[in-house]
């Protein structure tokens, strides 16, 4: 090989020597145009990236502002309304055992009979006599026959449909002797027959004004209960498990505390579950479902419902302590078609002396009982109610005058003693008033006490339990004086409570509680029932009211109120007055318990 020389060499290492110093220029420059194009950008984006960050900040400020702003002014153009839906529960005192509208007395009874069952008729809001299962009736000119016409196409819980069948059905079970039931008094001598399916005639012996008012009782159905023997109804089956045409089927009953100790007695509960009914004749109720749960005391209701277990309490005198000024707690507050009265039982000494009578109303400032009870009452001042057919303002009870009853003794005989207390011929001006051991009964029997006394009154009262004070206070009639509430209701029609015929305790009601007799106040009450004209029925209770106030055998003192307590408002429940505290559930299929926001328009 031909070797290089020294000069190529030379030269050659100079060319490399020039490359070397080129290629590192060309690094240089590339160096520079990096940083001058990237990297000192990349220090200009972080600031970009800072105002982009504030930017975004300030949006979602923004945006969450106008969130909260609507949500705090949704107030102003959207409000809560009632909706649909929901299970409701509600505490009664008592113990279910029979929900067959023929049998059912008790709370707990009445009100599962009103859930499932309906009517001929019932009472709207405003206690008016409206259409149930009935579309009408129609009276004859002589008014003693009523020809009550059936909606058409209502169909039992078990799918059959409803006819006159299971009307004409329930009535001649009520007046079979062999069925025991309640209403049987009330309907013997009334024939009912059946003119087509979905017609009923209704033939009374004689003309009675209130008839119609008879027709709220629940119908029971035919095709379940017509093989069953009479005697056995009371106890069948179909009574804790029935089929009706109210707003509400029966689904189950639970039992708990069913123990033999006297704990488990105190606490046993029933808790009774209810659905909708889907066909129900007023459409479908608003509840999905209901549940009525029985308490054997008030105290153990009151602690479920503070408790949250119970929306709603039933059947209580007055507001419990620690309930009023919660503003969650809803009281309604319905007077009810009934008066509490002191019934002077005019067959008994001391009582039969009209004179005595008369002082001790005029001894009572009624305007204090209001002071008396949580919720103010109605006073009453007649044996009929304020704005009843035939009330007359001018026939009432005579008005609070101490000197006048004062006089009223000493003209009669009765003279006060060193010790304030009357005498006459020896025998001092006592009694003994029998009540029924409640509060308000209580609050109210110790008013008249004092009342009494500051005319030379001594007066005893005697408590009694509710079946006690039933069954032989006011069976026997065994009383001097009866503080005591009896219901009138819608019609003026009182008969049962001041005609002769009903003093005696051996009468088939005997409901004439101060056995009070007057032929002229008989006259003028049996006439007032038997007219259909409402001028002429208030001519003949004017006859009655006069005979009545001047005779004045017992003294009118309020109505009294029905107390409904819920957590929170229950939709729909509005009543101007009841007959009974399970009329609360004639309009129960509109009870609505739940709200969403809707939007005004």
């Amino acid at each position: 090989m031909v070797g290089i020389d020294d000069k190529t060499k030379r030269k050659f290492a100079k060319r490399l020597r020039r490359q070397r110093i080129s290629a590192a220029a060309l690094g240089q420059q590339a160096d520079q145009q990096i940083e001058n194009l990237l990297i000192r950008r990349f220090d200009r984006l972080a600031s970009v990236r800072r105002f982009v960050f504030l930017w975004i900040t300030l949006f979602l400020v923004l945006m969450l502002a106008g969130v909260y702003q609507i949500r705090d002014l949704s107030a102003y153009y959207q409000s809560l309304v009632p909706v649909p839906g929901g299970l409701y529960t509600e505490g009664v005192i008592g113990n279910f055992t029979n929900a067959n509208p023929i049998y059912a007395t008790g709370a707990a009874d009445t009100a599962v009979s009103r859930l499932v069952f309906s009517g001929l008729f019932k009472y709207d809001t405003s206690n008016h006599l409206v259409g149930d299962l009935a579309k009408d009736y129609t009276l004859n000119n002589n008014q003693t026959r009523y020809t009550v016409h059936l909606k058409q196409g209502l169909n039992w819980q078990d799918g059959q449909p409803v006819t006159a069948d299971d009307v004409v059905f329930t009535y001649k079970t009520i007046q079979n002797i062999e069925a025991q039931s309640p209403l049987y008094s009330s309907w013997q001598g009334i024939n009912v027959t059946k003119l087509n399916d979905y017609t009923v005639n209704f033939d009374l012996p004689n003309a009675l004004s209130d008839f119609p008012y008879s027709l709220v009782n629940g119908i029971i159905p035919a095709h379940l209960l017509r093989k069953i023997p009479p005697q056995q109804l009371r106890s069948a089956p179909f009574n804790e498990s029935p089929i009706g045409t109210g707003p509400f089927q029966w689904k189950f009953i639970e039992v708990t505390g069913t123990g033999t100790d006297n704990t488990s007695t105190v606490t046993r509960q029933q808790r009774i579950n209810f659905s909708a009914f889907d066909r129900y004749a007023a459409g479908r109720p608003k509840l999905d479902g209901f549940n009525l749960i029985t308490f054997n005391d008030q105290q153990h209701m009151i602690d479920a419902f503070k408790a949250k277990q119970i929306a709603a309490m039933s059947g209580l005198e007055n507001i419990p302590d620690g309930l009023s000024g919660d503003k969650n707690v809803q009281v309604y507050v319905t007077p009810l078609t009934s008066e509490v009265m002191v019934f002077f039982n005019n067959s008994r000494p001391v009582m039969n002396d009209a004179s005595v009578r008369k002082a001790l109303i005029e001894a009572t400032d009624r305007s204090q009982l209001n002071g008396l009870f949580d919720e103010p009452v109605q006073l009453a001042d007649s044996p009929l109610l304020k704005g009843q057919l035939g009330y007359d303002s001018a026939l009432v009870e005579p008005a609070h005058n101490v000197a006048d009853a004062n006089q009223l003794l000493d003209s009669d005989g009765w003279v006060k003693g060193a010790d304030g207390t009357r005498t006459k011929g020896g025998q001092p001006l006592t009694f003994t008033l029998s009540a029924q051991d409640s509060t308000n009964y209580t609050k109210t029997a110790q008013f008249l006490q004092k009342q009494w006394q500051k005319i030379g009154v001594r007066l005893q009262v005697q408590y009694f339990g509710q079946d006690d004070i039933q069954t032989s206070v006011i069976a026997n009639h065994d009383y001097d004086a009866l503080l005591y509430a009896v219901n009138i209701g819608v019609d003026p029609d009182v008969y049962a409570y001041w005609d002769s015929t009903q003093a005696s305790i051996t009468s088939q009601g005997h409901l004439n509680l101060s056995e009070y007799k007057s032929s002229v106040a008989d006259t003028a009450v049996e006439a007032g029932r038997t007219r259909a004209d409402p001028a002429i029925r208030a001519v003949k209770y004017k006859t009655f009211l006069t005979q009545w106030t001047k005779d004045l055998p017992a003294m009118p003192l309020y109505q009294p109120n029905y107390l409904y307590i819920s957590r929170g408002e229950v939709f729909n429940f509005q009543s101007k007055s009841l007959n009974a505290g399970a009329d609360r559930f004639y309009n129960v299929n509109n009870w609505m318990v739940r709200q969403k926001r809707q939007t005004i328009n």
